[in-house]
């Protein structure tokens, strides 16, 4: 397992390269680091010494690729790529053009707790699946599904905070404090996919339930719950952990809505403010940090296999 990952690592390293170059190339055939400069300080009454201080102050003010100037390894490590591209290689992300923090703060807690609460409630409705409570749970599921995210948040506000009072409408906070402020969106996202989720691993485990084994452990004298989570969530660990790893690219998007409507300052606002404002420092980042991510995902994927299914080997 240990040369297999090491190798992966390796594999790894020319598509973060590839990556960070054709990002590289893409943002500066648009605009130039004068462009920048000029966006970043108002196109009106914008003289050239702001220019040129707004480019040294943010590390612009050095060729692009190669440093006809220097000589030796400066040629190439005294350049715009070397110092905003390749350092992201030791996680070296730097400032953000235009000051501004990111966070995962929604998009983490919304992964694990709703991947976790979506098995659950799926396990109990396939567990109950020749009872009313089946068909019951399914048709709220669609229910869930067909209602539009907004009327999740906006009811949200108004129910939790506006009437009950115990969150604030929006907003963020530092410290602790900010968990107040989390705690509503959060809630609102979890609910709002909890239908699609759990009727996606009913039909997973109802898959899994009705193969030759689960009729085996039952003749065995297994109890209901023992075969459901000894042996149907086991085995259908291999498409749950494949589902999980496509998700983790959404992390940086997927929460858009909602951190635009509670004012969280999360990777989806931050990314789409950046991409507008040309803040290449933020846009570098998301990129690079996707690519490492989804990378990360499937190989921890891999490993997860071989823990899930005994006849997976690592080659």
């Amino acid at each position: 397992m240990l040369a297999y990952i090491i190798r992966r690592c390796l594999y790894a390293v020319p598509v973060l390269i590839g990556v960070n170059i054709i990002t590289f190339m893409l943002f500066f055939v648009v605009n130039t680091p004068d462009d920048m400069a000029r966006m970043h300080l108002g196109t009106k009454h914008v003289t050239d010494e702001s220019v040129t201080n707004w480019k040294s102050e943010k590390g612009y003010d050095k060729p692009l690729l190669f440093n006809a100037e220097q000589g030796g390894w400066k040629m190439l490590t005294d350049t715009i790529f070397f110092q905003k591209s390749l350092r992201l290689f030791i996680f070296d992300f730097g400032q953000s053009d235009s000051g501004r923090d990111i966070s995962l703060a929604i998009a983490v807690p919304v992964f694990v707790v709703g991947m976790a609460l979506n098995i659950t409630l799926s396990l109990f409705l396939v567990f109950f699946r020749s009872t009313w409570l089946d068909p019951m749970g399914v048709m709220l599921c669609v229910m869930l599904m067909s209602i539009s995210s907004l009327f999740y948040i906006i009811g949200g506000q108004y129910l939790i905070s506006k009437f009950l009072h115990l969150t604030p409408v929006s907003g963020f906070g530092s410290g602790w404090d900010s968990f107040r402020f989390l705690i509503l969106p959060v809630v609102v996202s979890i609910v709002g996919g909890v239908g699609s989720g759990t009727r996606w691993y009913r039909t997973l485990f109802l898959e899994e339930i009705s193969r030759d084994y689960v009729r085996t452990a039952k003749a065995k004298g297994l109890s209901e719950l023992r075969v459901l989570f000894g042996h149907v969530l086991k085995n259908a660990l291999i498409p749950i952990l494949t589902g999980a790893v496509v998700i983790i690219p959404l992390l940086f998007m997927g929460s858009l809505i909602t951190e635009s409507f509670f004012g969280i300052p999360g990777l989806g606002s931050y990314t789409i403010d950046a991409i507008q404002a040309q803040d290449f420092a933020i846009v570098r980042a998301m990129v690079f940090l996707g690519a490492v991510l989804y990378i990360i995902g499937l190989m921890l994927t891999d490993i997860s296999y071989t823990m899930a299914d005994p006849r997976v080997r690592l080659s």
